[in-house]
Parts: structure tokens; C-alpha cells; sequence
């Protein structure tokens, strides 16, 4: 499993704890830095079964800045904000865990990442 992390989020530092904590195999991916593609943004919306508005940090400055709240939310605009999360990665909700079954979970509970955890 590979998990999608911000290193100063709490939220990342409990799931990495957690999977830590249940001896879990994974790799992390810092992705700020390492930021992910359109096509990786893609492979996990899928995988997650969301759409990208879905797993958008609408409060973050880049957001607001982008007027992310006012863009539509159909099939028509999608391509749009697969390009504004790859371009501004910070808006990317964290942490996403890419589950061993090909499923992906979005591990803000522990229940997320115990679901993630149990998938095999």
C-alpha cells in the first residue's frame, strides 16, 4: 500500500502511526514534493470511486484564491479540477492510502485507515 502524506499534518502523522502501530507494509509519498500526475490524480479518484471536488481542500489559500467554491461540479468541469490538483497539490486531502485490494481510502479516522488496512 502506499500512503499520500503531508508530513506537518496531524491526520498523516496518526495514520502513519497506526499502520506503524499494526506492523502494515507501505511507502509513503510526500506529495508535495513528489506530485502526483492528472493521470495519478485519476487512477486514485477512481480507486477512491469520488470525484476530484471530493477530495478538494476548498479552505486552503489556493482555493479561495482559484474561486474552486463557485466552479462546477459535473462532467464537464472535471478535467478542470484534476489540472487545479495537480498544479496545487496542497489542495489534495490527505492522507489518501492506496489500499492492496486496488481500492484507496481517504485515512482521516483510524476507522479509515483500519479499512484500508483490512483490505486485501
Amino acid at each position: 500500500m502506499e500512503i499520500w502524506i503531508n508530513p506537518a499534518c496531524s491526520k498523516c502523522r496518526s495514520a502513519i502511526s497506526l499502520l506503524d502501530a499494526e506492523g502494515a507494509e507501505y511507502t509513503v509519498r510526500r506529495y508535495l514534493e513528489d506530485v502526483p500526475s492528472e493521470d495519478e490524480i485519476r487512477e486514485v479518484l477512481d480507486r477512491l470511486g469520488l470525484e476530484p471536488w471530493d477530495i478538494t481542500r476548498t479552505q486552503e489559500a489556493a482555493a479561495k484564491e482559484l474561486g474552486l467554491k463557485e466552479w462546477a461540479r459535473d462532467d464537464s468541469s472535471h478535467d478542470r479540477w484534476i489540472t487545479a490538483l495537480a498544479e496545487h497539490p496542497k489542495l489534495i486531502q490527505r492522507p489518501l492510502i492506496t489500499a492492496d485490494d486496488g481500492s484507496a481510502v481517504v485515512g482521516r479516522t483510524e476507522d479509515a485507515v483500519r479499512d484500508a488496512l483490512a483490505r486485501k
